[in-house]
């Protein structure tokens, strides 16, 4: 029987020395992760061959950056980044962010950093 997960029970990892994510579903073809940026951090610039991708802001500010532009994210806003668009996630607030990155398919293996100038 399917048990309920939330961040006490899923996986959780560290990213960029001061965020946090957890692996509430980590499926082949799907994946749902939880992840909590404080002000100021952010992913490097990075793109999914394989994967599309929907950032969903929880709580907090946020920024998607692209090589097509920037678009400002507030709570309860989301975004979806193609397959092959380069992009980054910066929280630009005051406090942390926390939001859901929902990948199809899972997005393990499929993460290439990429050089943009800023």
């Amino acid at each position: 029987m399917p048990e309920p997960v939330d961040v006490t029970t899923a996986d959780h990892y560290v990213w960029g020395q001061v965020s946090d994510g957890w692996r509430l579903l980590d499926s082949p073809g799907l994946s749902v992760i939880e992840e909590r940026v404080p002000a100021g951090a952010g992913e490097e610039w990075h793109v999914h061959d394989t994967a599309t991708q929907f950032f969903y802001v929880l709580e907090g500010l946020a920024q998607m950056h692209t090589v097509e532009g920037v678009v400002e994210l507030g709570t309860r806003q989301g975004i979806e980044i193609p397959t092959g668009l380069a992009h980054r996630f910066f929280n630009p607030g005051p406090a942390e962010t926390r939001f859901l990155v929902i990948s199809s398919p899972n997005t393990r293996g499929d993460r290439r950093a990429v050089d943009i100038a800023s």
